[in-house]
């Protein structure tokens, strides 16, 4: 990849797809996450392999109730692909740090390098504690930066005894080392998480506000890195819906609209405004609580080709990208001029709109010289094996 080039990333919907928007998570009602296409691993693979040709560079896996584990599903699929990574979701809550960096390690080893991991502190303590977890918000970032310490360290190759407030390991050590160490995504609007990616993130990941508010963010994250003297890439997580035309793009973001059902909005909407999650809170502001607006679609555009109709059933990540390939092209032009280095994309259902993303997006951020398709500088998995050469 060139020094330009962005990074784009799909999501793998395992707690189901559909034509529709799939609900559930950060307070929304688990029992609207079942879609119409179960998260099988063929359906999956079917996934992962379409976004591997179309150039994404690694899939999104959640973490949460409303899915099937992360770990255990993308390691069931990583022998369906070449070269596609793998972004893991998980919780510091749900492992030992020196099970987690063990685990990683093994996952890098059979992978050949294809481990990303991301970091979920969890912001719902109803969720948490159905998990074993009965700190509060601000304990469990502080336990998240003891975690990372070390799992970092052990990373290095370093034997650690570590005795904080809420992680205590002794003599604890790798026998083999991961190569590469996985990157760390890590997300969190909280001033209590903002120091938590300043010190242990690679990548800071926000969900899709305007790109002026996107800034701003990132702003606050890179001054925290910088204290520690350290440098972040960016990146943002958005659902996308992106036609031939503005026409049709807009007209499936009304099908999709029409399609939820009230009861099912209300009933989401009243779980997400008791969600304690700060970046929870900026997404339903995007849209004021609203159930549908006028029944327009275009009434939840809160930025040129900017949706926030997702959020009225989904927890999460609550906007899309909207519009003709050009004009999404030109609004992840904005995202990068805001400093935003990486996209985390999903669609409904993931299996099509990877495609009219890959097939009418891509090629134009190619032809201006922001992407590459991975596989142009990829070393390939056999002569990796033959030369030595660490996945990266």
């Amino acid at each position: 990849m060139s020094a330009t080039s962005l990074s784009f990333h799909w999501f793998l919907p395992t707690s189901g797809d559909s034509r529709k928007i799939v609900g559930g998570g950060h307070g929304a009602d688990l029992r609207s996450s079942a879609g119409d296409r179960p998260a099988t691993l063929e359906y999956l693979g079917q996934i992962v392999r379409s976004a591997e040709q179309l150039g994404f560079e690694a899939a999104l896996t959640p973490t949460g109730l409303q899915c099937v584990d992360a770990w255990v599903t993308t390691a069931m699929l990583v022998a369906t692909t070449e070269r596609l990574k793998f972004l893991v979701a998980f919780r510091p809550d749900a492992l030992s740090p020196t099970l987690a960096a063990q685990m990683a390690t093994t996952y890098q080893q059979h992978s050949q390098g294809r481990l990303l991991v991301n970091i979920v502190t969890g912001g719902e303590s109803a969720e948490q504690r159905a998990f074993g977890d009965f700190l509060d918000k601000d304990d469990r970032y502080r336990r998240t930066d003891e975690f990372l310490s070390v799992v970092r360290r052990l990373w290095r190759g370093e034997r650690v005894d570590f005795h904080g407030n809420h992680i205590r390991v002794e003599g604890a050590e790798l026998e083999q080392l991961p190569d590469p160490a996985p990157q760390v995504y890590f997300g969190g609007s909280s001033a209590a998480a903002l120091p938590v990616a300043g010190a242990h993130s690679d990548v800071y990941l926000t969900w899709g506000e305007p790109p002026a508010a996107v800034a701003a963010k990132i702003a606050r994250v890179r001054a925290a890195a910088a204290e520690r003297g350290r440098t972040l890439r960016l990146g943002v997580r958005l659902h996308v819906i992106s036609r031939d035309t503005s026409a049709q793009a807009w007209a499936q973001a009304q099908l999709l609209l029409d399609d939820m059902d009230p009861a099912d909005v209300a009933r989401a909407q009243a779980g997400m405004a008791a969600s304690e999650s700060e970046g929870q809170r900026l997404m339903r502001e995007l849209h004021g609580g609203a159930t549908f607006g006028d029944g327009d679609a275009r009434s939840l555009e809160i930025y040129p080709n900017l949706w926030s109709g997702v959020g009225l059933v989904r927890g999460g990540a609550g906007t899309a990208l909207v519009g003709s390939h050009a004009e999404v092209a030109a609004l992840i032009e904005e995202y990068r001029a805001a400093g935003i280095d990486e996209f985390v994309l999903s669609g409904a259902p993931h299996l099509e709109e990877a495609y009219w993303f890959g097939e009418g997006v891509l090629p134009l951020l190619e032809r201006k010289g922001l992407w590459t398709h991975p596989a142009a500088t990829a070393v390939p998995s056999t002569v990796r094996r033959l030369a030595g050469v660490s996945a990266s």
